[in-house]
């Protein structure tokens, strides 16, 4: 049976990090996206280090090249004009010209769907961040828009604060509304894995959560 390659965009960040290392442990072989690869000090004979940025549409099909799923925990970089659609347009355009389909990709509460019926926190959540992150948040609106009117397989997990741990709790998923107030980045690392086979959420934006009373 042929080896599994993902391809892998925010490797390096608070909650990429779990998902390499749990990617690892099931032996998956692992193409990472990495701005500055001098700091990225894992070795791992499964892991293909790709130097660029998801900007760059020429480090994106390098990337994605022989791959047969893309995953990414991309995070918005201080200081720099958003980078969600921009990466989502770029990650299309590569999956489609190497006829790669599935893309599960995080983001936050704050983007909404057809189909929601968030609580009133939730509903607060968005609006605060539409207030203090006017850009970023509609540029994760259009990342979904873009996703939708993809012919990808695709599945945007939303998320509440994720907590950098290593420990576990019960974990739930709901495609209308978010029951719990964080995430570990060790359950999350989980399901985006299972998801890699799971056709339940193709096309659809899980809420993530876990249930701690």
């Amino acid at each position: 049976m042929k080896t599994h390659t993902i391809a892998v965009i925010g490797g390096t960040g608070k909650s990429g990090k779990y998902l390499v290392q749990k990617l690892l442990q099931k032996q998956y072989k692992l193409k990472v996206l990495v701005r500055n690869p001098e700091l990225f000090t894992l070795q791992n004979p499964l892991i293909e280090v790709v130097k660029g940025d998801v900007r760059d549409e020429n480090a994106v099909y390098s990337l994605i090249s022989q791959c047969d799923t893309v995953i990414s925990t991309l995070g918005q970089p201080k200081g720099e004009k958003t980078i969600f659609s921009d990466a989502a347009s770029n990650i299309i355009q590569a999956m489609n010209h190497y006829g790669i389909k599935r893309y599960i990709v995080t983001t936050g509460l704050n983007v909404d769907t057809p189909f929601d019926h968030k609580n009133d926190g939730v509903k607060m959540a968005t609006d605060w961040m539409y207030k203090n992150y006017p850009e970023t948040t509609e540029d994760k609106q259009t990342e979904y828009e873009l996703l939708s009117k993809s012919n990808l397989h695709w599945t945007l997990v939303r998320l509440p604060l994720i907590q950098q741990t290593d420990e576990s709790f019960v974990t739930e998923a709901n495609l209308t509304d978010c029951k719990g107030e964080s995430i570990s980045a060790t359950d999350l690392a989980g399901f985006l894995i299972s998801q890699i086979e799971d056709r339940e959420y193709i096309g659809k934006s899980p809420f993530l959560y876990n249930l701690i009373h």
